[in-house]
């Protein structure tokens, strides 16, 4: 397989969901508030499916199985990412997501959950709840207990741009007027903690999962220092986020021609802005924002051409 495998996202409602995907991607969505794109994705509560060539129709999960050389056997049963697309058109509840140890034990071996956000766009003076105040297990109880959410959640300002890297224990949550791009471990697990008390279309209020979430949190948080890393060369300037234990994940900035190589046993390529073509041996490809696909492991060089925000990552 020495070509791209350009991929249908798939759509979720949400009640903190909006329209930005198709008003910022032009994507057909089919409620006023869908709040993810699942635009990579191998996981069984929302597979895309490859369009066009070959495999067309396919799952990433029917050929994580069937063609695992295209992914260059990556030692793992199951496919290692997830690439979201979040329109937090409303607050997100305050979550935390536990390590593989705990998911595997308490979540019928599902992965835990590390993940990492670049902020697309956001609205003026928009931020986020990335971590909390409490020093001791106790602590952060007696917090909850008694409510105390303004003392206990940590608040950062955000702009467009910003990259957070979020391990699995760490407490947070995206909040309104935010557009992300997501890359996490292939899970779905979340532990509710807060949810602002709203209820749904039947007046119910969204389950919490406060055990969990006390058992998996780490305490005291510790912010992960991110150091960016740059490179320019002939047509890019190459952004390094983070380069961790689930995931590296790279924003490459395509002004004119540039050429690559693919030396990892895949990669997947999310363009938020901009189009242009990408070329594989004889073959040129047009992509534009919005488009998402994977390279597999035997594409070698490979050639970007156009003006594009492309954000890159790999297991």
């Amino acid at each position: 397989m020495n070509k791209p495998l350009f991929l249908k996202p798939v759509f979720q409602e949400r009640i903190w969901g909006g329209t930005a995907l198709r008003d910022k991607f032009n994507y057909e969505i089919s409620t006023e508030h869908t709040g993810e794109s699942w635009a990579i994705s191998g996981h069984p509560n929302g597979q895309s499916v490859v369009k066009g060539g070959p495999y067309s129709g396919k799952t990433i999960r029917d050929l994580w199985k069937s063609n695992h050389d295209i992914f260059g056997n990556y030692p793992s049963d199951v496919f290692p990412l997830l690439t979201k697309v979040l329109d937090a058109n409303k607050d997100l509840s305050v979550q935390v997501h536990p390590n593989d140890d705990y998911a595997k034990v308490n979540e019928n071996g599902e992965f835990g959950k590390t993940e990492c956000w670049y902020i697309i766009d956001c609205k003026e003076d928009a931020e986020l709840v990335f971590g909390h105040t409490a020093q001791t297990k106790d602590e952060f109880i007696r917090q909850i207990d008694a409510e105390n959410w303004n003392e206990l959640l940590q608040r950062v300002k955000i702009k467009p741009g910003d990259f957070f890297y979020v391990p699995s224990g760490t407490i947070h949550a995206l909040c309104e007027g935010t557009l992300v791009l997501e890359i996490q471990q292939n899970s779905d697990t979340t532990y509710r903690v807060y949810d602002y008390d709203r209820t749904d279309q039947s007046g119910n209020k969204r389950e919490l999962h406060l055990k969990k979430a006390i058992e998996v949190t780490a305490v005291p948080h510790s912010n992960v220092e991110i150091e960016l890393k740059y490179e320019v060369k002939p047509g890019a300037k190459l952004t390094t986020f983070v380069e961790a234990e689930y995931f590296s994940v790279y924003k490459w900035d395509i002004n004119g021609k540039s050429t690559f190589v693919q030396d990892k046993s895949f990669m997947l390529f999310s363009i938020l802005s901009g189009e242009g073509t990408i070329k594989v041996g004889n073959e040129s490809y047009t992509i534009r924002k919005g488009d998402h696909f994977i390279m597999p492991s035997n594409i070698g060089e490979f050639i970007l051409e156009g003006t594009m925000e492309i954000i890159v990552s790999h297991p």
